[in-house]
């Protein structure tokens, strides 16, 4: 390798839009701008003074909450779970955990737990230990004689 070989990866750098440089660069003369109004000139506040009256974004009321400390959980279906227990990735004869799941490839994380929902058909009885499950995920299971075991169920 050489100095005349290196190169930037492709797209890493941007070349800069060169305004204002003649009419054969597609951009000269009013450069973009447009002709006359408020955009052509400089310093200009489109999109959020109105002119001294109240702006849109301050006359709306401000709505909702969002709990900055709130549990994210990775969700599996139950279907899925079946699916990978046909193709011999989980084995439904021991307890499956969690990290069983992210091992097997069904979820990339945990994040703060794996939640179970009943969404797809499970056909194996299948033992479960994971952070939650909905009601009629567990009712599923148990219909097939499984069981889902709950962390909050367990604490």
């Amino acid at each position: 390798m050489k100095l005349h070989d290196l190169h930037d990866n492709a797209g890493a750098a941007k070349t800069k839009k060169r305004v204002a440089r003649g009419p054969g660069s597609g951009k000269g003369k009013t450069a973009g701008r447009g002709i006359k109004g408020q955009g052509s000139r400089s310093g200009v506040a489109l999109g959020g003074y109105e002119g001294g009256q109240m702006p849109l974004y301050r006359r709306l009321p401000k709505r909702g909450f969002n709990k900055p400390n709130q549990k994210q959980f990775a969700v599996v279906n139950l279907g899925l779970i079946e699916k990978f227990i046909a193709a011999g990735k989980l084995d439904a004869k021991v307890e499956i955990t969690e990290d069983a799941l992210v091992a097997a490839g069904l979820t990339s994380n945990k994040r703060d737990g794996i939640r179970i929902l009943n969404k797809g058909e499970i056909k194996s009885r299948v033992n479960l230990k994971v952070s939650g499950a909905s009601a009629a995920a567990v009712q599923a299971v148990q219909a097939v004689g499984g069981s889902i075991t709950t962390a909050s169920a367990t604490e």
